[in-house]
């Protein structure tokens, strides 16, 4: 049986035809070369399993780019530190940027990335398309989503927590004080984590034998502004809920606010749940009762994740999701009718 031929620029060259800069400017990200060739050269990268070569043998990765979505959140800081400490533990530096947008990175984008080298790309709340996704896999280039906005396909490594379960512990938490009409405050709908969340507030209810109220689930983002909104909405209601569970620690304190310009007070007049448990948390007024999820621990999972990739070590499974906590504290209490 002849030997297999060692994979290499050459070897792809030869069979797409095409020369050796040519390639070398396909996998490393340059823009001067035609879309059909471009498509072409990628392919064959995917089909051969081509990996660039860093240049740094078997020591330390070297730089890890993080790239969110969105990044106005608090919580954004959590992830970066997250993924700093895994990164420090590897030697490696973490490149931060924003897209502005859930829909996933463009070909600029692609090109950046490709041309600084970087070996391994951690992606907050983003979605990839089919497209971008072969894209990134025939440039060799190793990627994992931390909470992926819709289901992630089942090759691509995700970091994610158990949110359905969070949802769930925070409204049986409100059930178990005597809540019975419970106003809900999701993310946007297509985000795979909000409908986990409203999932496990649908299933507590109907476990609790009570109806779903189409009228107390309201859907935003995860900022402060959409809970303040959304909870002047329930509280100007003729039966106004008795409680709130907003789908993050942002929308809670928007919350907080409305109650505030209501006249009430949280957890007399208005129970209220967050989701995050971020710092600001603990030190609101009331202290914030939250459902806790993980952030730096998903993000530095995230982080190893990729530079094992990057290492050609095979992932155990590629699809985590960590554990959520509730974390009772003084922003609820039992109703008072």
């Amino acid at each position: 049986m002849p030997a297999k031929r060692r994979v290499t620029i050459a070897l792809i060259a030869e069979e797409a035809g095409v020369s050796v800069p040519t390639v070398s400017k396909v996998v490393n990200g340059r823009p001067e070369v035609a879309p059909e060739t471009r498509r072409r050269v990628e392919r064959l990268l995917h089909e051969h399993g081509y990996r660039r070569r860093t240049g740094q043998g078997d020591g330390p990765v070297g730089l890890i780019d993080l790239v969110f979505a969105e990044i106005e959140s608090p919580w954004a800081m959590e992830i970066i530190r997250g993924a700093e400490t895994a990164a420090r533990e590897a030697d490696a530096a973490v490149v931060v940027s924003v897209l502005h947008t859930h829909s996933g990175p463009g070909r600029d984008w692609l090109d950046r990335i490709a041309a600084r080298r970087t070996d391994g790309v951690v992606l907050v709340a983003s979605r990839l398309t089919r497209r971008q996704h072969g894209q990134l896999l025939a440039r060799s280039i190793p990627f994992v989503i931390v909470d992926p906005e819709g289901e992630p396909a089942p090759d691509v490594a995700s970091v994610g927590a158990t949110n359905w379960h969070g949802g769930l512990a925070a409204t049986r938490h409100l059930l178990e004080l005597g809540h019975r009409r419970i106003g809900m405050i999701g993310g946007p709908a297509e985000m795979l984590c909000s409908r986990a969340r409203i999932d496990g507030y649908r299933a507590a209810l109907e476990t609790a034998g009570l109806p779903v109220d189409p009228e107390l689930i309201r859907y935003g983002d995860f900022l402060v502004d959409s809970g303040h909104k959304h909870g002047k909405a329930f509280l100007e209601l003729p039966d106004p809920p008795t409680a709130i569970f907003a789908g993050s620690d942002m929308q809670a304190f928007g919350v907080f606010e409305a109650v505030r310009r209501a006249g009430l007070r949280v957890p007399d007049d208005l129970s209220v749940v967050g989701f995050d448990d971020l710092p600001l948390a603990r030190s609101a007024w009331p202290p914030l009762t939250t459902v806790r999820q993980p952030l730096e621990e998903m993000a530095a999972l995230a982080t190893r994740m990729a530079l094992e990739i990057s290492r050609g070590d095979s992932l155990e499974t590629r699809r985590v999701e960590l554990a959520t906590d509730l974390l009772v504290r003084d922003s609820t209490g039992a109703p008072r009718r």
